[in-house]
């Protein structure tokens, strides 16, 4: 690592008071726990002088508008109006300090929408805070949630795309844009300047040292921010990716109304899933193969190397960018539990039933096919987009 950077190995020094701390992720690097724990502590940190001026755990239509980007399959469309909101329960903080976390300010595109949003949060007061992994760790990860967007191409040909077949922006454009982390690093550097940026390199080891910095940085007493358990946010298997892939082709194959994915599938089937079944040790995980895993490295490599050089504050280990992990043992066949399956299917009913309950006399299967497409177009009427 170049050392040009500021290294620290031990937690950093707090933030000046009236700091703005801008979390921007990106995508898999811890954002939903340390959401999580700091809208549950949001009250506990204003006792110290610290706010979260979000209304909820994740303000992503705020952060959405604010990126210019649009919304998640058949959620909320983002308008300047929710941004707005955020910005003005900021400035209500006045000169306390803040805290604003989402993984959505990853997705800005240019450094022109950057530079907006820093200027609109009070250019001088922000400091932004980057959490990094390995692209090894993120990469599967960020697949399934591809595929629970609608996607349809399996792991490895989507490797192919994204690591082999250049301009690298198909089939998911967004993955380069919130994972070639250097460049991230540099858009909002740009912004604020490399001296209000800290890079944290997440330790996976060590789950508690990212909550711990946070605590650091905010001023906070050690211990107040506590994970707080999310089944909801957990990545699938390999068989229940496999699963909802085989259904995204069968979906998007007979031309269904784009409509009914959201409530259906991603609210309805994966949600309830995802909440009454754990992952057991038998079930097989995605595996990234050898050839993926060292085009990672190398690419992370370039990354440490970049964010070195930029005059950023670094916590933690940036060498975890370019190891090259260990690729396991083959992935066996890939197989769905059958109780797994039930409860996807019956998530996927009570999200009708309760949308059709125009007429709670009747049951489920007295519903025809037309009369569902209809009442749900009339309760679903924003448009599958996948990013």
């Amino acid at each position: 690592m170049d050392t040009d950077c500021t290294r620290e190995e031990r937690l950093p020094p707090a933030l000046p008071a009236g700091t703005r701390l801008l979390h921007i992720g990106p995508h898999k690097t811890g954002t939903t726990a340390v959401q999580g724990a700091l809208f549950a502590a949001k009250e506990e940190m204003a006792r110290h002088g610290v706010d979260f001026p979000a209304h909820s755990r994740h303000p992503i239509e705020a952060v959405l508008a604010a990126c210019a980007r649009p919304a998640m399959m058949g959620d909320t469309v983002p308008t300047e109006k929710h941004w707005q909101r955020l910005l003005d329960r900021v400035r209500a903080t006045g000169e306390r300090t803040c805290v604003i976390s989402s993984e959505f300010f990853a997705d800005a595109e240019d450094g022109a929408t950057v530079a907006r949003i820093v200027e609109q949060l009070d250019g001088g007061r922000v400091h932004v805070l980057v959490t990094l992994r390995p692209l090894a760790r993120i990469m599967p990860s960020q697949w399934q949630q591809y595929v629970q967007n609608g996607l349809r191409l399996g792991y490895e040909p989507w490797l192919e795309h994204m690591l082999r077949r250049p301009p690298y922006d198909k089939p998911t454009p967004s993955f380069w844009r919130r994972h070639r982390h250097d460049r991230l690093v540099e858009r909002w550097a740009g912004a604020t300047g490399p001296d209000r940026v800290t890079v944290v390199v997440v330790d996976d080891r060590d789950r508690d040292a990212l909550m711990r910095t946070f605590e650091a940085l905010l001023g906070l007493p050690g211990g107040l921010l506590r994970p707080v358990p999310e089944t909801a946010n957990r990545s699938l298997t390999l068989a229940e990716t496999e699963m909802l892939r085989n259904l995204n082709q069968e979906f998007r194959g007979n031309e269904l109304p784009e409509e009914l994915y959201s409530r259906l599938v991603r609210h309805g089937a994966i949600a309830h899933m995802k909440n009454a079944c754990s992952p057991a040790p038998q079930d097989v995980k995605i595996r990234t193969p050898r050839w993926a895993l060292e085009a990672a490295a190398g690419i992370g490599a370039e990354t440490a190397a970049r964010i070195g050089s930029m005059g950023v504050r670094v916590l933690g280990g940036p060498e975890s960018l370019s190891r090259v992990p260990a690729s396991g043992e083959p992935a066996g066949e890939p197989r769905l539990a059958p109780e797994t399956a039930a409860q996807a299917l019956f998530g996927m009913l009570t999200t009708v039933a309760a949308t059709s309950g125009t007429d709670k006399g009747r049951t489920v299967h007295r519903t025809s096919s037309k009369e569902l497409v209809k009442v749900l177009g009339h309760r679903c009427p924003k448009r599958l987009l996948l990013r």
